[in-house]
């Protein structure tokens, strides 16, 4: 169980110790994290090339281009909430 942290302003007030498991388990959903973002920029980047050399592509592209912002936020929001629990900085 990691324990919880007084907080100023977000940041712990006293050192945060982790574990070797912990920075691993960290460090993996990192690497999770980073490849996911790249591949919804990845996306981004082929609809739009798409979009230039196909304008029908528009419509059906404009989805995918849509989809984007809220799977890149989902993912952040992840991510953060896995760090702010190994922190122990997380809200009950």
């Amino acid at each position: 169980m990691v324990a919880r942290h007084r907080l100023d302003m977000g940041r712990p007030t006293e050192p945060v110790i982790l574990s070797v498991e912990q920075i691993e388990d960290l460090s993996k959903k990192l690497s999770s994290f980073k490849h996911d973002i790249n591949n919804h920029l990845a996306l981004i980047t082929a609809a739009v090339e798409l979009i230039k050399v196909s304008p029908d592509s528009v419509e059906r592209m404009t989805q995918t281009l849509s989809q984007q912002p809220a799977k890149i936020t989902a993912d952040v929001g992840s991510f953060s909430n896995a760090l702010e629990q190994a922190l122990g900085l997380a809200q009950c």
